[in-house]
């Protein structure tokens, strides 16, 4: 006999806000199977407001109170029993951050949990990560949002130590991130990692999983040093409005994309990496994970 339950994440980052659907099947004896069922991507973009005024703009406001109206209506449809809504840097940054949460909250019935780095770091570790992760090996988990970057270091198959950073596509494109900013990622990355002599990366984040989805490799295998740099000085080569039209890409990604694998290129130099793994996960997958645990110890 099998159970089945739906739960939702549902993730508002400082690019994008994005809903993720998975169905969770049961079978006595078993591990869990989690499935991903429907994911919806909208790209409002708070960071932009957010890391130049503190605020979010009145326009955003109505945006995300919209889509959380949509996807209330999407959770229903699917029959979802629990969902979790998570904020991160834009969010926790912006002045009007709590109050929009209460507005959101009052007009929707969505509440929505502003989350620090540390439990960002945490949610994402909680993910299917063991599955990839080999207990003789060092890996230096690498998740890239619009605010912020989770950099977390595993070695053995456990988590050595995981810290966040300001970081972010969206404030490098908005000129925000200043030279200390990359030299203090740099000084805590080359510190962590000096004792290992081997280190591959794992990336997170949708630019990542784009850039890996156009490459062509089959699943579980890595991209190189070499492919990922000869694909940044691809993508700089055009204009724009040439990656959307030249290399498909969505008008939201075509910009963000640039200083993602800036910040990937750097962690791969920092530590001496010569490939990296892309799983396909990130913080909805956390938020899922962490829903069905929080079940399982209520049960």
């Amino acid at each position: 006999m099998i159970i089945q339950k739906k739960y939702a994440a549902i993730d508002i980052g400082s690019n994008a806000v994005r809903l993720l659907i998975s169905t969770i099947t049961e079978q006595e004896g078993k591990e869990p199977i989690f499935k991903k069922t429907s994911l919806v991507r909208v790209p409002i973009r708070l960071g932009a407001d957010v890391f130049m005024t503190k605020l979010i703009s009145e326009e955003n406001k109505i945006r995300l109170k919209d889509t959380m109206e949509a996807f209330k209506l999407l959770m229903k449809s699917h029959k979802i029993e629990k969902y979790k809504a998570c904020a991160t840097s834009a969010m926790r940054e912006a002045d009007n951050g709590e109050e929009v949460a209460k507005l959101i909250l009052e007009k929707t019935g969505v509440e929505i949990n502003i989350i620090d780095g540390t439990d960002e770091a945490a949610m994402i570790a909680a993910t299917d990560l063991n599955v990839l992760i080999q207990s003789d090996k060092t890996y230096l988990y690498v998740d890239v949002g619009g605010g912020s970057t989770e950099f977390t270091l595993y070695s053995k198959g456990k988590t050595i130590v995981s810290k966040s950073f300001k970081l972010g596509t969206v404030r490098l494109l908005e000129n925000m991130v200043k030279d200390q900013i990359w030299q203090e990622t740099e000084a805590w990355i080359k510190e962590v990692t000096k004792d290992y002599s081997k280190i591959n990366l794992i990336g997170s984040g949708g630019n990542i999983n784009n850039i890996f989805k156009s490459s062509g490799k089959s699943e579980g295998k890595p991209l190189s040093f070499l492919y990922l740099s000869s694909y940044y000085q691809l993508l700089n080569s055009f204009t724009y409005e040439e990656r959307i039209t030249e290399l498909n890409l969505n008008e939201d990604r075509a910009d963000v994309i640039i200083p993602a694998i800036k910040i990937y290129l750097s962690a791969m130099k920092w530590t001496r990496a010569r490939r990296i793994y892309v799983p396909k996960i990130g913080l909805s997958d956390g938020i899922i994970k962490s829903l069905y645990q929080e079940n399982v110890i209520e049960n």
